[in-house]
């Protein structure tokens, strides 16, 4: 079962300009937020040197984990969707050592899944 797996619902964009305070404290020397998508309270975010999980927990949400990891221990990802289009999609990412997706990902139409998939692209396959 993949870590988001078992939330309802689809994520959507998230404007960078108003996540950039929440994460400064835990972004180093030079990152800078890519994309950003939430699904409920919890987010992805891609940075241009890691992949932040985002895990709000408690009724509040005011318990925050936040899951590192590095574009490196990214085996393989995939986008499936019912066309090149990005209409309703689903992002899979499978982590070094797992046979299974960890992470997966619904996006909803409008929600441009072809830019999650570009900047995966981009750090990944340096």
């Amino acid at each position: 079962m993949g870590l988001l797996s078992g939330m309802m619902g689809h994520a959507s964009e998230v404007s960078i300009e108003k996540i950039t305070k929440e994460f400064q404290p835990i972004l180093i020397d030079d990152e800078r937020i890519e994309r950003a998508y939430r699904l409920i309270r919890d987010m992805l975010v891609f940075t241009n040197k890691r992949l932040i999980l985002v895990n709000r927990q408690g009724l509040t949400g005011s318990k925050t984990d936040y899951q590192s990891i590095p574009y490196s221990s990214i085996k393989m990802f995939s986008k499936e969707s019912a066309g090149i289009a990005d209409l309703d999609a689903e992002l899979k990412i499978w982590l070094t050592g797992e046979t299974q997706p960890t992470i997966r990902q619904d996006f909803r139409k409008g929600d441009n899944i072809n830019e999650a998939y570009r900047v995966l692209s981009r750090y990944v396959l340096k």
